[in-house]
């Protein structure tokens, strides 16, 4: 299945761009999404503990398995003032 991944604030730079299309088996899971990216770009990596996952309109947990044409956003932590 496709999945489209979409980057925000800092991840846009690493990943090259604000959003892409990754290719997965029926059924993955957002791990092995994370897991796809950071083969794709390393750079993401050093950011694993701290980014936030979101699908649909929630932020989600790594074991929740992505349904075909879902977007999954990527983001770094919020921070504010």
């Amino acid at each position: 299945m496709r999945v489209r991944v979409q980057y925000f604030s800092q991840l846009r730079e690493v990943a090259g761009g604000s959003e892409e299309e990754v290719e997965l088996p029926e059924g993955a899971t957002i791990g092995e999404l994370l897991a796809r990216l950071y083969q794709l770009h390393p750079g993401l990596q050093k950011w694993d503990r701290q980014i936030l996952i979101g699908s649909g309109v929630e932020f989600v947990r790594r074991d929740k398995a992505i349904r075909p044409n879902e977007p999954v956003a990527i983001m770094p932590p919020v921070q504010g003032g």
